[in-house]
């Protein structure tokens, strides 16, 4: 059987698979999906003073996708 294609993608990967145009329509499935044990909290900054906060907060920053940078941290 298949994987589902939420359990092998980051999240800029999976809003291309489901044909999201906006981050924040594919960020609600990865809430959705156990990755068995590489589960994350994903949050999307769009300026520079979210950015600062969210890695002074312990995320790691993913990529940018439509002018929005993704960033995540292990639950």
């Amino acid at each position: 059987m298949m994987a589902h294609p939420a359990e092998e993608c980051e999240p800029d990967k999976l809003l291309n698979v489901l044909g999201h145009k906006n981050i924040k329509n594919t960020l609600v499935y990865t809430h959705l999906v156990n990755l068995e044990g590489d589960e994350y909290v994903s949050k999307v900054a769009w300026n520079l003073e979210e950015a600062c906060k969210l890695v002074d907060a312990g995320f790691d920053y993913v990529t940018d996708v439509e002018g929005a940078k993704l960033f995540r941290k292990r639950k």
